[in-house]
């Protein structure tokens, strides 16, 4: 049953599309190596990926530091050259889109704001979703998403690497997503929003480009109604720079200004220890002085935080997020009820305890933090956490009260 108000509706935007999976694995990444002579000296993220070459470069930078990142590739025929030396599986991707699947699972309906239809996302969209799509074509750019293990060692010529930390990385070449053209019907499917979800725009590399669809934006969101909640989630930008244009524009109509930990630490140019309170503190002060919204919300693996004037308020929503990406990490995709139920009843990180309580005590009513659960899987699922997240946080914020989360 659904527990959505009557008339108001959720609406998740703007992009979406196809994802093909995949888990990095030893053998072929040395085997890579050896027939690209890639030296250890050479592992620095190169600007832009061309060829295939370049993208095994990015991949081991990122697996040697446990990072994860988004970046645009020039060239679809290296990711599917790649994509085919591994198994892959078709999902759906996109922010919005797999935030829609978890809303569905905890029974809170949306409707999704699409630039790209094709048989495999009608197919794959979740029950209680509905969509608009901006083009009357039916188009498909898969996206690559690499996934790694904790631990995954690489070892040929000069190079000997070992992952720190489990991550994901997301490579992509979609023209739709690229454009971001907006539906003429957005505004009227806003016009009963209770909740918009705003993300997607770091695809689009053009300034001017960027400035027309963040103006029609904004015309359509002139018709949401008041008390409306707009939640932005941060990715990384194809075009680094055009990060702050898109703050200058939509930071006046943005309630909720989500991001991880990589997004935190590239607009701090500097390393945050998540587990140091003075740290952290410092962090989201400077984040705040740099994202002037009334509620900035933090969700790394140890905890998630909101910061801002109205942090209390979303206290409820910090756990909702940080329990359904969870369950994601630890069973997959296609996690059940059962293991959602028991995610609840597990411990929490006694080092995560100590730091929010810790961090809380230090900054006041102004942040709240909620320490993540003790998990050790052997085979996490690191794509689409954040997603996740922001599915589970859009889920408590809409419609269930703090500690009332749960599947329908």
């Amino acid at each position: 049953m659904s527990t959505e108000p009557a008339g108001m509706t959720v609406v998740l935007g703007l992009g979406g599309g196809v994802d093909y999976e995949l888990k990095l694995s030893a053998p072929v990444m040395e085997r890579l190596v050896g027939e690209y002579r890639i030296r250890d000296g050479e592992l620095t993220s190169p600007a832009t990926v061309n060829t295939e070459r370049e993208l095994v470069i990015s991949i081991l930078t990122y697996l040697k530091k446990g990072g994860g990142g988004e970046h645009f590739v020039a060239s679809s025929a290296c990711l599917s050259a790649f994509a085919e030396r591994f198994p892959t599986r078709a999902t759906l991707g996109g922010t919005s889109v797999r935030a829609a699947k978890e809303m569905s699972r905890l029974g809170v309906p949306s409707t999704l704001h699409l630039v790209s239809i094709n048989d495999v996302i009608r197919r794959l969209l979740p029950a209680g979703c509905d969509y608009i799509c901006s083009d009357d074509r039916d188009t498909f750019y898969p996206h690559l998403i690499v996934q790694y293990d904790q631990d995954l060692r690489i070892r040929a010529g000069d190079i000997d690497i070992r992952a720190p930390f489990p991550n994901r990385l997301i490579y992509v070449n979609d023209p739709a997503n690229g454009s971001m053209l907006l539906s003429p019907g957005l505004g009227e499917l806003l016009s009963t929003a209770r909740l918009f979800l705003i993300s997607g725009f770091n695809a689009i590399r053009q300034a001017r480009l960027l400035d027309r669809r963040l103006s029609t934006l904004i015309g359509h969101m002139r018709q949401l109604p008041a008390g409306a909640v707009v939640y932005y989630e941060d990715a990384g930008f194809h075009e680094p720079g055009l990060s702050q244009r898109l703050r200058d524009a939509l930071l006046p109509s943005i309630d909720v200004y989500g991001l991880n930990e990589d997004e935190l630490q590239a607009y701090l140019g500097r390393t945050v220890d998540l587990l140091s309170v003075p740290e952290v503190a410092a962090a989201l002060e400077s984040l705040r002085a740099l994202i002037p919204v009334p509620t900035l919300v933090v969700h790394t693996k140890y905890w998630a935080a909101a910061f801002g004037e109205d942090a209390g308020r979303y206290a409820g929503a910090l756990d909702g997020g940080i329990l359904v990406a969870s369950t994601r990490y630890s069973h997959g995709d296609d996690h059940t009820g059962e293991q959602f139920e028991a995610m609840r009843r597990r411990p929490r990180r006694p080092e995560s305890v100590a730091f929010a309580a810790a961090l809380e005590a230090k900054m006041g009513d102004a942040v709240r933090c909620v320490p993540g659960f003790r998990l050790d899987v052997a085979q996490p699922t690191t794509i689409g956490l954040g997603d996740a997240f922001v599915g589970g946080f859009l889920a408590a914020t809409y419609a269930l009260p703090p500690g009332r989360l749960s599947p329908a």
